[in-house]
């Protein structure tokens, strides 16, 4: 693949958002208002600014809703595809049920977490390692929202599992943005699993990377860090804000 060339970006947008309840009882988390704009726009935004135009957007819960907003993305300069879940089926399972969608490398985004990070410099290191996939990551010593650590020294060496103890020696934490290489994805049937059900058989054959990015992710999992992304955003986008 040309280095330049900038690959498609899929974009995890089926979650149920139940800790944001009553908002994502008639509306789905990619769409819960942040500074008068769905939260999925700012996204959207940040995508086109860093030249990646080509998105799948993998919807389920009141995914309707999702593409009668955006629709093919022109307006706002994004050729924009979807594919539905027939029933939830996880990270992973959403992935493998897009299939046929999905181009031979691509860049996965959470759809309720914003991540800043520098695109192309994360494509760069996730190619010259030669891995199967790479993952953003994050200092762990930050307040950030707890999801599963890694453990980094070039091509990630081990990863906390959820629920598992203490976190104890992981110095790195998953803030939310991958490179994944289709191949690993249709290697698994289609069932239900999680994206990091992925991770184990890579990290023994050495091919899962990590990224390091200094920039923190913001989720949207509940009120309060809604309220905490929304004033980021008039940082982020001071000239793209609805007055």
């Amino acid at each position: 693949m040309n280095a330049l060339k900038k690959p498609q970006v899929v974009i995890l947008a089926g979650g149920l958002g139940t800790r944001l309840r009553p908002i994502t009882e008639k509306i789905p988390k990619p769409l819960v208002p942040v500074a008068h704009e769905p939260f999925l726009h700012w996204q959207l935004l940040d995508l086109k600014a860093q030249g990646y135009t080509k998105v799948l957007l993998l919807v389920a819960y009141l995914g309707e809703q999702i593409e009668a907003h955006f629709g093919d993305g022109s307006t706002l300069g994004l050729e924009i595809q979807y594919a539905y879940e027939p029933e939830p089926l996880g990270t992973g399972g959403a992935l493998r049920n897009a299939l046929p969608k999905l181009d031979e490398e691509f860049v996965l985004l959470n759809g309720d977490s914003f991540l800043r990070a520098p695109l192309d410099e994360m494509l760069k290191a996730h190619r010259q390692g030669g891995f199967s996939a790479t993952v953003s990551v994050y200092d762990n010593h930050d307040p950030v929202p707890v999801i599963p650590n890694l453990k980094v020294n070039g091509p990630v060496v081990q990863a906390y599992e959820k629920d598992a103890g203490p976190t104890r020696g992981f110095d790195k934490i998953d803030s939310g943005i991958y490179v994944l290489n289709r191949s690993i994805v249709a290697e698994r049937p289609l069932d239900r699993f999680m994206l990091a059900d992925l991770w184990v058989p890579l990290i023994g054959q050495k091919k899962l990377g990590a990224f390091d990015v200094r920039e923190r992710f913001y989720d949207i999992g509940t009120p309060e860090r809604l309220k905490e992304f929304e004033e980021k955003v008039r940082d982020y986008f001071p000239n793209s804000l609805s007055h």
